[in-house]
C-alpha cells in the first residue's frame, strides 16, 4: 500500500479469506471497504468489529456480476475516500467438485460469471483509481493452478483467467506505477474448506492424502494468507509485480 490517502477495496469480505484480509489491512492502519452479496449479518458484524477497533470499515452489498453497478460503486467509493490505493479480489462462489465429463456448460458459465467476470468488472472499474494513487492489487486464486486436482475444474478454470488479469494489469499498468500480483491459496482450515467437507466433497481418505502432498504436512489458515496479501500491498514489496505466489504449504512444489 502506498502512503497516499484513500481506502482499500476487498471483494468477498464476508468470506473467511476476505474477512482475514480486511482485518490484516485494518491492523496496518488502512481503511477498508469490502463487498458482500448475501451474508449481510456477517459483513455488518465485521464492519462493526473493525470500526470499534478504531478503523474505517465499510460493508457494501454489491452483485459483482453487474458491471454498471460495480463501476458506479467503485467510482463513488473513490470519491468519498480520496481514492482507492489497494484492490483485493477475494470473492468466489461455492465450488462444486465435479469431473469435467459431468460438468454442464450451464454450470460452467454460471461459475465464470460469478467468479471471473465479477473479478474483471471490479478490476476494470478500479484501474483508473489505482493509477492515481500508484496503487496495488492482489488477486486471490488457487494453488491448483500449480498442481491440478481432479474434479477441481470449477476453481482452476475461473481462477486461471483471474490470475491472467493480474499479470495483464502488471504489464500494462506498471508504467503508471501500479503493481499487481496473485496469491494461489491451498487447503485451509477455514474459508471454503469447511463447507466442502460438510458437503461431502472431501472424505477422510482425501484429507489424509492431501496432508501427505503438502510439504508442511498441515493445512493453512486465512490469517496466513492475509499476512502475505498485506505484504504484497505494502511498500515492502514495492519491486514485486506480475507474480503468482503460492500460499499452500508447499502443495504445488
Amino acid at each position: 500500500m502506498t502512503d497516499h490517502n484513500g481506502i482499500a477495496l476487498i471483494t468477498g469480505g464476508s468470506g473467511g479469506i476476505g474477512a482475514a484480509i480486511a482485518r490484516e489491512l485494518s491492523e496496518r492502519g488502512k481503511g477498508v471497504a469490502f463487498t458482500y452479496l448475501r451474508n449481510r449479518e456477517k459483513a455488518e458484524a465485521l464492519a462493526e468489529e473493525l470500526s470499534k477497533a478504531g478503523g474505517v470499515a465499510i460493508a457494501i452489498e454489491l452483485d459483482l456480476r453487474d458491471d454498471e453497478a460495480v463501476s458506479t460503486t467503485v467510482d463513488q467509493l473513490a470519491k468519498d475516500h480520496d481514492g482507492i490505493h489497494s484492490l483485493v479480489t477475494a470473492h468466489g462462489p461455492f465450488i462444486e467438485m465435479v469431473h469435467m465429463s459431468n460438468l454442464t456448460p450451464k454450470l460452467l458459465r454460471k461459475t465464470f460469471e460469478s467468479d471471473t467476470f465479477a473479478a474483471y468488472n471490479v478490476i476494470h472499474a478500479a484501474i483508473p483509481h489505482l493509477r492515481k494513487t500508484k496503487g496495488a492489487m492482489v488477486a486471490i486464486t488457487t494453488a491448483a493452478l500449480g498442481r491440478y486436482a481432479s474434479t477441481d475444474i470449477l476453481s482452476v478454470g475461473p481462477k486461471s483467467a483471474i490470475e491472467t488479469f493480474a499479470r495483464g494489469v502488471a504489464v500494462e499498468e506498471g508504467k503508471f506505477g501500479v503493481r499487481a500480483n496473485a496469491v494461489g491459496v491451498g487447503l485451509l482450515e477455514d474459508g471454503m474448506f469447511g463447507p466442502l467437507v460438510d458437503a461431502g466433497s472431501f472424505n477422510q481418505k482425501f484429507l489424509e492424502k492431501s496432508r501427505e502432498n503438502i510439504a508442511l504436512r498441515r493445512f493453512g489458515t486465512s490469517t496466513e494468507v492475509a499476512k502475505l496479501v498485506g505484504f504484497l500491498l505494502s511498500e515492502d514489496s514495492s519491486f514485486v509485480t506480475g507474480q503468482h505466489i503460492m500460499a499452500d504449504g508447499g502443495y504445488a512444489v
